[in-house]
């Protein structure tokens, strides 16, 4: 799988192993979870950048950057609403760093938890992760689920 498909052929592709109505409401689920617990988890690593490029102070910011360049390259409007989603898990994060409870401990265990549900999502569609044909399909699937509200909100991605 090359990086020359288009949007639209990358969601198709995605959409094949997930059409089971119960994985698809875990995907709904537990995709956002594992996106924003990556993001948490990257905001702990500084990046040690000079002053110039203070924007990105942390991981989790060059992540989100890099995401949003990805996006880019496939749909622009895409790219406008998977960075504000990537900003909204930044927000979220700063936000969890006032809990009592670590935010590497609280981000982990809801990785860990949501792959499980991907898992057992994927055992009842009886279909392997579309990650196992390309690790690229890690980056499509909060894209699908973008893309199934910009059909509701008939928009055009």
């Amino acid at each position: 799988m090359s990086n020359s498909r288009s949007l639209k052929q990358w969601l198709d592709a995605y959409g094949e192993s997930h059409r089971h109505p119960t994985n698809k409401l875990i995907h709904w689920i537990c995709v956002p979870l594992i996106a924003y617990s990556l993001i948490a988890l990257s905001t702990l690593v500084p990046t040690f950048l000079p002053a110039d490029y203070l924007l990105f102070t942390n991981l989790g910011h060059l992540l989100v950057a890099a995401a949003f360049i990805f996006y880019w390259r496939l749909s622009p409007p895409m790219a406008l609403a998977m960075l504000l989603f990537g900003l909204l898990c930044l927000w979220l994060a700063s936000w969890a760093k006032l809990s009592p409870v670590p935010l590497w401990e609280s981000a982990l265990s809801i990785f860990i938890a949501a792959w499980l549900g991907q898992f057992y999502g994927h055992k009842l569609e009886g279909k392997k992760p579309s990650f196992f044909e390309d690790l690229q399909f890690l980056m499509i699937g909060p894209a699908w689920l973008m893309a199934d509200l910009f059909r509701k909100m008939d928009w055009k991605y």
